[in-house]
């Protein structure tokens, strides 16, 4: 079976009759989702070419096939560009292997994060890899300090570290959106050994991204609004945005916001402090290394706080 006839076995498995018009009939349907023959119906395909397509026996689709069959699944935009991504792929041949992208930052790029505090900042590479980070930006992900620089992986770390899961208030939907855009990157760039170990590695390890993997909902990253509960500056809500970083190969910067005056930005700034006074961080306009998260204390208060 191909990528293309997966996506569209999980798909099918996702949409209730009810969802497209369907009657849901009488009795206990078998299939989860949609039948075979109720999906062919609603894409205007035989149900044989249905058939052929999924278990990938026939792997040229037409252009308007591939947008019945967007249509019958109630895709979003960025789901029928994955769709027809894979279609596309699916009728082409395997590209040549391409190296993998840079892990150095620019030094221009370390200036910007020091430049953004007490903002949290930080940059990560196309597979959420933790390339870099003002004080701060390290901090906020409480824990990840403790293990060695190649480990650092966000997504890696939302599923595999146990702070992360008291992190996150809405763990679930944060998971949702990692697993998300790694399956945006596999309908372009399928076999990059950069992707594959990591999901391989995931896919081993966390039940929960196994079963988030499988079900292939497509996202790519953009901005946004967090809600963390973290064990040194308590609850805060903050927004977030990812920007593509130029001539950086898929590296994008990701910035925490709070407005100015507000508790939740107080928090933010508290956090900043606190990364600094155990990063040692000298103010020379580099990104200082920060020492793991233990021996602080579990809040800090701000000056005349109560």
């Amino acid at each position: 079976m191909t990528e293309f006839g997966k996506f569209l076995l999980a798909r099918r498995g996702g949409i209730r009759p009810a969802d497209v018009g369907l009657p849901a009939g009488t009795g206990t349907r078998r299939t989860p989702g949609l039948r075979r023959e109720e999906l062919a119906a609603l894409a205007g395909v035989s149900i044989d070419y249905y058939v052929r397509l999924e278990r990938g026996k026939e792997t040229r689709p037409s252009p308007s096939v591939v947008e019945a069959l967007a249509d019958a699944l109630r895709l979003t935009e960025e789901e029928r560009g994955f769709l027809r991504e894979l279609a596309a792929r699916a009728a082409r041949r395997a590209p040549a292997p391409r190296p993998l992208p840079s892990r150095r930052v620019r030094p221009t790029v370390r200036q910007l994060l020091e430049t953004l505090r007490p903002n949290p900042a930080y940059v990560v590479s196309r597979t959420y890899d933790l390339l870099a980070a003002n004080p701060g930006g390290l901090r906020l992900l409480h824990g990840i300090a403790d293990w060695p620089e190649p480990q650092r992986n966000t997504v890696r770390y939302t599923f595999l570290h146990p702070a992360a899961r008291e992190l996150w208030t809405d763990w679930e939907q944060k998971a949702k959106g990692c697993v998300a855009q790694l399956r945006a990157i596999a309908g372009t760039d399928p076999d990059a050994p950069d992707l594959a170990s990591l999901v391989g590695e995931l896919i081993v390890k966390s039940p929960d991204f196994n079963r988030l993997w499988e079900r292939y909902e497509v996202r790519t990253i953009g901005d946004g609004k967090k809600t963390l509960r973290h064990p040194e500056v308590g609850t805060m809500t903050l927004s977030h945005e990812g920007l593509s970083l130029n001539r950086a190969q898929g590296q994008r910067l990701v910035v925490y916001m709070a407005p100015p005056g507000s508790p939740d930005h107080d928090a933010m700034t508290l956090l900043d402090l606190a990364a600094s006074g155990a990063s040692g961080d000298s103010g020379d306009g580099e990104t200082a290394p920060v020492a793991p998260s233990r021996g602080v204390p579990s809040r800090i208060d701000a000056p005349g706080a109560k």
